[in-house]
């Protein structure tokens, strides 16, 4: 990390929980810093599907740009296919942490207060910890990310109000996320995915469009003609595609389930106290802003899952001293 010489005077709130920054310690990195854990490859299952369906757009646009400008289509398929890595590159990283997450590098301040923080959390999980970048979101909420590779941001809000245990805390269960394969599992499936969702977004507005244009008879007339197709291809593929209606309702679960092993990390890294505090804080705000919490069908289709459950999930972790190894390499952020 940078070092950074006459930093701003920290007015944090003092930390009445263990945590404890020990310049000069020896640190011993993990052979293995990085993992594919089973909740990353169920993310890059459910991404399957739109996979397909893209590889298949982009091969038929090949095609078409075969026959125009004599380009071979295994051309665009190749470069499309290996575009994938570029979420590994770090000038790519730093455009997508700019331009899509709208973050921004830590000032000298800020990064006299991360550096430290980020240092303990690291050596404590042995892993190198100048891997990753450091990143600031202008944001009124306590929250942080993992993304991409090498992609650790954090909102200012949590920076100047959470204090260092828990500003540690926050950050062990992202670096659970780059650890465990969540972070670049997750954006790896949204790029590929990005073909058919832009196609199936065009087909909507045309759907639109048609619907306000076409008069009651033409418009029954092609409702009828897609419901009989729906009929004859799910009947011809067993009605396999109806599966792809349970894929946000199965992803959701995956998220909540990548959520859990990011805390699991955490806690075994010594942590667990510091999490219970802050999401003890979060379940008390959420219960003055909406008492009755939110509905079923919300909890189902939410990524994270709600504090009650994180709490009862960590609870195991209360009794243990000290930071632990964690079981298996673990891996977004902690409180949204």
């Amino acid at each position: 990390m940078d070092s950074i010489s006459d930093p701003a005077p920290d007015r944090r709130p003092t930390d009445d929980l263990a945590y404890r920054h020990t310049p000069g310690t020896r640190v011993t990195y993990r052979a293995r810093q990085r993992a594919v854990d089973l909740t990353a490859w169920l993310r890059l299952a459910l991404h399957l599907p739109g996979f397909l369906l893209s590889l298949a757009l982009v091969g038929g646009t090949a095609l078409v740009l075969e026959t125009w400008i004599a380009v071979p289509a295994w051309i665009p398929v190749a470069l499309w296919a290996g575009s994938g890595a570029l979420v590994f590159h770090r000038p790519t990283e730093q455009r997508i942490a700019r331009h899509l997450l709208r973050l921004h590098r830590p000032l000298p301040h800020e990064l006299a207060v991360l550096a430290p923080v980020w240092h303990e959390v690291t050596a404590r999980a042995g892993v190198d910890g100048r891997r990753y970048q450091l990143w600031i979101e202008d944001s009124d909420d306590i929250n942080a990310l993992a993304a991409a590779g090498h992609i650790v941001g954090v909102t200012r809000h949590a920076l100047e109000r959470l204090p260092r245990s828990q500003l540690a805390a926050v950050l062990a269960h992202e670096l659970g996320h780059h650890t465990g394969g969540h972070a670049w599992a997750g954006l790896l499936g949204r790029w590929y995915g990005l073909p058919a969702r832009a196609a199936w977004r065009a087909l909507d507005r045309l759907r639109i469009r048609a619907a306000r244009s076409l008069s009651p008879k033409p418009a029954l007339v092609i409702v009828a003609a897609a419901g009989y197709l729906t009929h004859r291809t799910l009947a011809a593929t067993y009605g396999l595609p109806l599966l792809l209606f349970a894929l946000p309702w199965l992803a959701a679960a995956v998220g909540r389930r990548a959520e859990l092993r990011a805390d699991a990390h955490a806690a075994g890294l010594g942590f667990a106290p510091m999490l219970v505090a802050l999401l003890r804080q979060v379940l008390a705000e959420e219960k003055g802003d909406s008492p009755q919490g939110p509905g079923l069908l919300d909890r189902l289709l939410s990524s994270h899952p709600d504090p009650r459950t994180r709490l009862h999930h960590l609870q195991r972790y209360l009794d243990r001293k000290g930071p632990q190894t964690p079981e298996t390499p673990q891996g977004g952020h902690p409180l949204g």
